[in-house]
């Protein structure tokens, strides 16, 4: 099964860049993996809090088929701690779709039509976190996973 990481607008911070370049390479080594990029909504400046969220929902919607497990990084989803994490993605692997699907949401969250799509939401922590740096974290974090599930030396416990 596939896993995608979604997010809206370039990662502009060279170090992050940089960061997000080492684990996306070594996630390729465990299972086949994206980063997908959803480009940032013309005229954003224009728009209010929620026809934003409306039209980057709109996008992210258009991409998705019925064949995919969307899980939405959201502040208000479970958390989970590594060890947890990667019994959760064993338990994702399992299951019957394509494709599995992380999403971040643009500054202003989701929509309501794309929480109604979700099939759940994780919390990577209570903090609040620049979209661009939860990029770095999350792709660690599910290096991190893969790590434990293989039983390599990357995460102490």
């Amino acid at each position: 099964m596939k896993i995608e990481f979604c997010y809206i607008g370039k990662t502009k911070e060279r170090y992050l860049i940089d960061g997000i370049a080492v684990y996306e390479k070594r996630m390729k080594h465990y299972n086949p993996f994206a980063m997908v990029c959803l480009p940032d909504v013309k005229n954003a400046g224009k728009l209010t809090s929620i026809q934003l969220k409306e039209k980057e929902g709109d996008e992210l919607l258009k991409r998705l088929s019925k064949d995919d497990y969307l899980i939405l990084l959201d502040e208000k989803g479970k958390s989970f701690t590594s060890v947890k994490f990667s019994k959760q993605i064993e338990r994702l692997l399992q299951m019957p779709y394509k494709r599995i699907v992380f999403q971040v949401g643009g500054a202003f969250g989701f929509s309501e039509a794309v929480y109604k799509r979700a099939n759940e939401k994780m919390a990577l922590s209570e903090m609040t976190f620049s979209h661009q740096m939860i990029r770095l974290f999350f792709v660690e974090q599910l290096y991190r996973g893969f790590s434990i599930i293989r039983g390599e030396k990357y995460h102490n416990e």
